[in-house]
């Protein structure tokens, strides 16, 4: 069977929406370690390998914004799409207080491989796909974790994050502020400026109006939540993009 490193479903849709999904699989390609990275199952099933439900709620959300939606098909322990080429944290070796047994040893050589084979046909192809409308609108979905090793809860609900281009980001956090039963947080979990990033360089340099949507992964790991959380924040994306007037 042939290995494709991202899927894109409703590449005609004709919505200004892109929705992009960068850690949307844990998949361990079969010339990686021959498929495996050295992790058991349930290590391989935590957010240290990809970003858990995202996948779900960026399928059904680009569905509901009648949308194009690009998904990584490698884990991020494989190699991180939402890292520059020149970012340390590219290939993990420790994440979140575990090994990656199938890093700890890779060089120059095991890193070009992942970049030519992953990493750079997926940027490719995202490049492409915002490069259909000039008015592209893009949507990065991500999950994070309720707590890291040593850290304390995370409160939020939903995270909006953003660096240099506030256009979408302002509206969207005053619109999801308004839902009375969740906690909305402002570039958290983590902050928005990641020079080299999946929105850096498909949306900042090209000017394109964008916000990276962190969801609290306890929240969406059942398909019916992923479902649920896409068909409440479609409408709520079309508001704040009304009120920015983009």
């Amino acid at each position: 069977m042939t290995y494709h490193p991202f899927s894109i479903e409703g590449a005609d849709r004709p919505s200004r929406w892109l929705i992009t999904c960068d850690h949307a699989a844990n998949t361990v390609p079969p010339f990686v370690n021959g498929g495996c990275l050295g992790l058991g199952a349930a290590d391989m099933a935590r957010h240290i390998a990809y970003d858990v439900g995202a996948a779900g709620v960026a399928r059904e959300l680009a569905a509901q914004l009648d949308a194009p939606v690009i998904l990584s098909n490698f884990s991020r322990l494989v190699i991180d799409p939402n890292r520059g080429e020149d970012d340390p944290t590219l290939l993990m070796k420790l994440y979140d207080g575990t090994i990656i047994p199938g890093n700890r040893h890779a060089g120059h050589d095991e890193l070009t491989l992942r970049l030519n084979r992953c990493y750079r046909p997926y940027h490719t192809a995202l490049a492409e796909l915002a490069a259909r409308r000039p008015d592209t609108v893009l949507v990065s979905v991500h999950s994070f974790t309720r707590q890291l090793q040593g850290r304390p809860p995370r409160p939020w609900h939903v995270g909006v994050l953003y660096a240099a281009d506030e256009r979408l980001s302002r509206p969207l956090i005053a619109r999801l502020r308004e839902e009375q039963d969740l906690c909305v947080g402002e570039n958290e979990p983590y902050g928005g400026h990641l020079p080299g990033d999946a929105i850096a360089r498909h949306a900042i340099a090209y000017q394109r109006p964008n916000v990276l949507l962190e969801l609290r992964n306890d929240l969406i790991e059942q398909h019916d939540d992923q479902i649920a959380w896409a068909r409440r924040l479609a409408p709520i994306l079309n508001d704040a993009a009304d009120r920015a007037g983009i």
